[in-house]
């Protein structure tokens, strides 16, 4: 594979290719270092010649292969190499759906730890000249159409893109060289119309072709719709109505159901499926692709189109008689909000078509916590040549898991730490406390102190769940270590004194496990959390005051790391609640598989929660960002 600006100051690397990158990139290991090599194939052994070095990775391309695998084809482009558009042209497509299938039952397992059935790759009948949408960055000079190198940030001149729709290359044709007024450049082509929108408006009179369009149409399974130039809509139409066919066919529509079409965009779901359903409430937050909906609609009576965030749509119509959800987010995946409004009146169905794995396997471990199992994932491969994945996952309403989930929610702290109450409180739990009666003796250097802290965890929940009917009892301890040695709560001040001094200025181990306990099934789940814990150089003055206040005598340690008078730790690696406690993250986990959530809205300043990225991410406080489609 040759470029067009070598790169001679950097080396060429004998690598050898390990597997593949989220970006589609070959992946190697060179002296420890990470290599993302374009035009590379898993099992291949290439030269390939650095082209960028970034802080956290080395990029390079494929110049020569030494050992070639059997998935290797030709790259049918010319601009294969000098162009990123594509990623994959020099895979066998076989492989390539092969490939997709991989990626999506990787992150499933790997973010979600789910592992469903996911069916063969549904592979598109057209491989090149399936794009009806491109997008141009211009030249400063000479107004010349191209493309962006990913990693050189070059403009690459093309003549045509074999990915796109022939039109769409008799149009760079008749553009080339004529659109000096803009830098960036759209086309989008009703594949089944032959309609076509081309911005921005230009006033070159030697340009042919119409522009400034504010919308194009387009035909899928014989319904014409309206699609303005901010609006999404599916870049290869003949798979779309695959798609849709599919989402038809999961659905099950007999003409009695009623139907939420989640982020619908342009309606394209609501109006493909209204001859089938009783009733079908769209809602859409774009104000653009609203009035494409309302036109696409106008002449269907059993549509409802609602301009809203789907998360508050759902969460105003709950209680109502939903018979199912189409759920069609941006990469980014559903916002909590929505998935809380499923969770809390689950529709018997959700079809989930997704363009984005990893927000999917994010999406349905918190799903299939609570009532819903899947049937089954579907990967489609609505972008050949590139390492995009599309797919539909349907999943239906457990009766039996939601009765279960329903009883658990009923929940006992087996602890009276007032700090373990202050944290479930601001988490909006309701929940009783009921203290655990089981004794704490102290243990011999050399416990191991995960499975201590994991032993006392279990023994307080069981203790505590022995005398609760219902629900689930929430047990906790935390065990500090330090040198192979456990400190547990000192019985007087002479202790803390010496555990107070044997920590001064030096580096220890905070563990608490947590352990969630279903009294009415017996099932229990443990987890814990590690803290490394620096302490300052305090004075023995410090020491004996902070003995004399009694804080350090209910605490693992002698201390407590958020009394700010004493202020005892220098710095932290980890959780800063597991230290004081109770670990939002792993807690929540446990209750989220129990079914049990968190619902009202968090402040980022709860018990210094922000200092720990995994607990901000539990309740909420981190979310994707950005709106962007496919």
């Amino acid at each position: 594979m040759n470029s067009q600006d070598d790169v001679k100051e950097l080396p060429i690397l004998k690598l050898y290719i390990d597997g593949f990158g989220r970006q589609g990139e070959a992946i190697a290991n060179f002296e420890g270092k990470t290599i993302f090599v374009f035009g590379g194939i898993p099992g291949e052994t290439v030269l390939a010649q650095v082209i960028a070095e970034r802080r956290s990775y080395t990029a390079a391309e494929v110049v020569e292969v030494l050992v070639p695998s059997d998935k290797r084809v030709s790259a049918p482009c010319k601009f294969f190499g000098r162009c990123t558009g594509c990623q994959w042209q020099h895979i066998s497509y076989d492989t390539q759906l092969e490939i997709k299938r991989d990626i999506l039952i990787d992150a499933l397992f790997r973010i979600g730890g789910i592992e469903p059935l996911v069916l063969p790759t549904l592979g598109s009948a057209q491989q090149l000249g399936y794009r009806n949408h491109a997008r141009f960055t211009v030249s400063k000079e000479g107004g010349r159409l191209g493309y962006v190198h990913k990693e050189r940030r070059k403009h690459v001149e093309i003549e045509n893109c074999l990915l796109m729709a022939p039109w769409i290359n008799e149009a760079i044709e008749l553009l080339q060289g004529k659109v000096s007024e803009t830098t960036q450049l759209s086309l989008r082509y009703g594949m089944n119309t032959g309609s076509y929108l081309l911005q921005p408006t230009f006033q070159n009179p030697d340009i042919s072709l119409k522009s400034g369009q504010k919308y194009y149409e387009e035909i899928l399974l014989s319904k014409r719709f309206q699609v303005s130039s901010p609006s999404f809509f599916q870049v290869n139409s003949l798979q779309a109505e695959h798609i849709a066919r599919l989402v038809i066919d999961e659905l099950e529509l007999d003409g009695t159901q009623t139907i939420v079409d989640a982020y619908a965009g342009v309606s394209t779901f609501a109006v493909l499926i209204a001859d089938q359903a009783k009733k079908v409430i769209a809602v859409e937050e774009s104000a653009s692709a609203l009035i494409d909906a309302t036109v696409n609609t106008k002449d269907i009576s059993n549509v409802e189109i609602f301009q809203a965030k789907t998360e508050e749509l759902l969460s105003s119509i709950a209680g109502n008689e939903i018979d199912a959800v189409i759920l069609d987010p941006p990469r980014s995946g559903c916002m909590q909000g929505t998935l809380d409004a499923l969770l809390d009146f689950p529709p018997p169905k959700i079809v989930y078509i997704s363009c984005e794995p990893e927000t999917l396997a994010r999406d349905l471990s918190i799903l299939t916590a609570g009532p819903f199992k899947i049937k089954n994932v579907q990967p489609i491969d609505m972008f050949p040549q590139t390492h995009h994945v599309e797919s539909i996952t349907t999943l239906i309403r457990d009766n039996d898991r939601l009765n279960l989930i329903n009883a658990r929610q009923s929940l006992t702290l087996a602890s009276g730490s007032p700090r373990r109450i202050e944290i479930l409180q601001g988490l909006g739990l309701e929940f009783d406390v009921k203290t655990s009666t089981v004794e704490e003796p102290s243990v011999p250097d050399g416990t191991n102190p995960i499975e201590l802290a994991k032993n006392r965890a279990y023994e307080k929940a069981i203790s505590v769940g022995s005398n609760t009917f219902e629900g689930t009892v929430l047990g906790a301890d935390t065990v500090v270590e330090i040198d192979g040695r456990i400190l547990g709560k000192p019985s007087d001040s002479e202790q803390a004194r010496g555990m107070l001094n044997l920590l001064r200025d030096k580096e220890h181990r905070v563990i608490t496990a947590v352990c969630a306990y279903d009294v009415s099934v017996g099932e229990f789940l443990i987890s814990h959390k590690t803290s490394i814990v620096h302490m300052r150089k305090y004075s023995d003055e410090d020491i004996e005051t902070y003995i004399a206040s009694g804080d350090p005598m209910d605490k693992a340690g002698a201390y407590a790391i958020q009394n700010h008078y004493f202020a005892p730790v220098e710095k932290i690696n980890g959780c800063y609640l597991n230290i004081v406690g109770l670990p939002v993250c792993t807690t929540l986990n446990l209750l989220q598989r129990f079914g049990i959530r968190i619902k009202n809205d968090l402040q980022s300043s709860l018990l210094g929660l922000t200092r720990c990225p995994e607990c901000k991410k539990a309740v909420g406080l981190q979310q994707p960002s950005g709106r962007k489609r496919r």
